[in-house]
C-alpha cells in the first residue's frame, strides 16, 4: 500500500507537523541547500497558522457552549455552577502572514525532496514522511481520564490516546455532588483541561468523564468516570 500524503488533513496535527519541522530544519538546511529566508519564512507560517487555529477552537469551542446555555435558557433546567459562558481569551497575537500557508510548505519540501542528500531519516525528522494508514474504529475510541488537585483547582488530565488526527475535541462533564448529576463542563481540544470552580466549603467528591467529538458528533465511548474528594 501506498503512503499516505505526508500533510495531516486535521488543523492540530498540520500545526504540530509545520512546528515540528521549524524546530528541526535548521539541523538539515546545510545539507539540504535550505536558506535563511526561506527557514524564518517557514517558521513565521507555522507560528501565525497556529495562531489562527487556536483562535478558530476557542471561537468554536465557545459557539457549543452558548449553544447549550440558549437551550437551558429556552427550555428550562438546572444551570452550571460557573453560569453562563464566559468570554473566549485569545492567545498574545502573531505577526500575519499571506494566505497559502499549506501552498509554500508543500514548495519548500518539494525542494527539500530533490536534493541529493534527502533521505527518509531526514524526511521523519522533520515530519514530511508519509505513513501507512491506520484509522482508528470511531465507534470504539475511548478517552482516558484521570483528576488531580493542585493549587485549589482540579486538574482532568485526558489525551488523544493516538489519534490526534482523528479527532476534533473532547466533551468533558461534571458531576459536583449536589444532585443535579453529570453537566457540561467543557468542550477542550488540548489535552488537560483546569477547572476553575470555586471549591466547596465542605468536602465533596466530584466526578468527571468525557467523550471525543469530530466536528458535532460525539464518537466512540464515553470515558471511565473518575472522581476526586475537593473542598473542607
Amino acid at each position: 500500500m501506498a503512503k499516505s500524503d505526508y500533510l495531516n488533513t486535521n488543523d492540530n496535527a498540520f500545526v504540530a507537523q509545520l512546528q515540528t519541522f521549524k524546530t528541526n530544519i535548521g539541523s538539515y538546511a546545510t545539507i539540504l541547500g535550505i536558506n535563511q529566508p526561506q527557514i524564518t519564512a517557514q517558521a513565521a507560517d507555522a507560528d501565525y497558522y497556529g495562531y489562527v487555529v487556536a483562535c478558530q477552537q476557542l471561537i468554536q469551542n465557545g459557539a457549543y457552549q452558548w449553544s447549550d446555555w440558549k437551550k437551558l435558557t429556552r427550555d428550562g433546567g438546572s444551570p452550571p455552577v460557573t453560569g453562563a459562558p464566559l468570554a473566549p481569551v485569545f492567545p498574545p497575537a502573531v505577526p500575519p502572514v499571506a494566505p497559502g500557508v499549506e501552498t509554500r510548505f508543500r514548495v519548500l519540501v518539494k525542494q527539500i525532496k530533490a536534493n541529493s542528500n534527502y533521505n527518509s531519516s531526514i524526511g521523519n525528522a522533520l515530519g514530511i514522511e508519509g505513513s501507512q494508514p491506520v484509522a482508528p474504529d470511531l465507534t470504539t475510541v475511548q478517552p482516558e481520564l484521570d483528576a488531580t488537585l493542585s493549587g485549589g483547582q482540579v486538574l482532568v488530565g485526558w489525551g488523544w490516546g493516538g489519534h490526534t488526527a482523528y479527532l476534533d475535541m473532547i466533551e468533558l462533564m461534571v458531576d459536583r455532588g449536589d444532585g443535579k448529576g453529570f453537566g457540561l463542563l467543557a468542550y477542550d481540544t488540548t489535552p488537560g483541561y483546569t477547572d476553575t470552580t470555586p471549591l466547596p466549603v465542605t468536602p465533596t467528591k466530584w466526578k468527571y468523564k468525557g467523550i471525543y467529538r469530530v466536528g458535532d458528533q460525539r464518537v466512540g465511548l464515553w470515558s471511565n468516570e473518575v472522581s476526586i474528594i475537593v473542598g473542607g
